[in-house]
């Protein structure tokens, strides 16, 4: 019973940081404290969370690196993206169409979270690292040379250029290429942002404090172990790294539904973005989903918080990593928080 309870509070200690955060901001809002820049950021800082929430569930729950976290963002926003324009029309209600988009997404991006699971997935280490950073490349790349078209005939594909596609007068290219895709309806916003890292918490944390989850950890601590008392290896690796991906394609659908234009999009989706999420989940701690958060909020804001001291911003900035990375990872560090943790247990086992 005093587990559960421990349990529970962490929990909603977690969801209580997501609400506070939405309160201050829409307070700071409200008041005209936020500048136009910062209040742009705030749809892609709830996709960074979600990122970051997700791919812990892969790396520090499951404890396998992976580096293509932002190949199943790409899936997720571009199917997402291609379904809301085909419908545009044909389904007024915002509310419904982006719904259906989610659920495109997050689907989307799972299947191939599930068909890469399959043969990456008896890979470890370095190996699974550099195979999942080459399937994100694959995706971009793939979608960089990408035209798909519309018109009265129908969709029009090819990986030529937009002329290739042959499109009639009324034809409209829907996506060019490295261009992205242009018109994609404007349905996010920082409040959908924020019920979506709520949903995000709960599927990992329920996850993480069930029977599958205390499986998946059990492979991370010691896999022949886990193997040799009948759990089925295969099966939760595939269950976590699935689930990993769906979250990462719902927040590709958020990102991609907060721009008019996708601009160059596939370059937003490339390594650098798998190495950014994979930062957040380092620097907040390798299976901590607080820190995750907190690691996605400061690294989001700081450098725009700092734009003002020009020259010395990503000098402060890089500083800040350093320091942020010592409190996490030093030895001496780790030893005294253990010390006081064990403090606190001993204090209560006395009362």
């Amino acid at each position: 019973m005093k587990q559960l309870n421990k349990t529970t509070k962490s929990n909603l200690l977690t969801y209580g940081m997501v609400v506070a955060l939405f309160g201050i901001m829409q307070a700071l809002v409200a008041t005209g404290n936020v500048s136009s820049l910062l209040k742009g950021l705030l749809v892609p800082l709830c996709a960074y969370i979600i990122l970051a929430v997700s791919l812990n569930l892969t790396v520090g729950i499951l404890g396998e690196l992976s580096l293509g976290h932002a190949g199943f963002m790409c899936v997720g926003a571009f199917t997402s993206a291609f379904f809301s324009k085909c419908v545009a029309d044909a389904i007024p209600f915002a509310g419904i169409r982006y719904l259906l988009a989610l659920l495109i997404g997050a689907a989307s991006a799972g299947i191939c979270g599930i068909l890469i699971g399959i043969p990456v997935l008896r890979l470890k280490g370095d190996y699974l690292a550099i195979v999942t950073l080459a399937f994100g490349e694959i995706i971009q790349n793939i979608i960089n040379v990408l035209y798909i078209g519309r018109d009265s005939n129908g969709l029009h594909f090819s990986m030529k250029d937009s002329l290739s596609l042959g499109l009639a007068e009324d034809g409209d290219v829907i996506i060019n290429g490295a261009q992205g895709i242009t018109g994609t309806p404007k349905d996010s916003n920082f409040t959908i942002g924020i019920i979506l890292i709520i949903i995000t918490l709960i599927v990992v944390l329920n996850l993480i404090h069930s029977r599958d989850g205390r499986a998946i950890m059990s492979i991370r601590d010691n896999l022949i172990a886990a193997e040799s008392v009948g759990i089925n290896i295969t099966k939760y690796k595939l269950m976590a790294f699935s689930i990993s991906a769906a979250l990462a394609g719902m927040a590709g659908v958020l990102y991609s539904h907060n721009l008019n234009n996708l601009m160059a999009t596939p370059k937003n989706f490339g390594y650098n973005m798998s190495i950014m999420i994979l930062v957040f989940v380092v620097l907040g701690g390798i299976g901590n989903i607080k820190g995750s958060i907190i690691s996605a909020i400061i690294l989001t804001l700081l450098p725009e918080l700092l734009r003002g001291l020009s020259n010395y911003r990503m000098l402060i900035y890089s500083i800040v990593l350093i320091i942020m990375m010592l409190f996490n990872w030093s030895p001496k560090l780790i030893e005294l928080r253990k010390r006081y943790s064990l403090k606190r247990l001993l204090k209560k086992e006395v009362r």
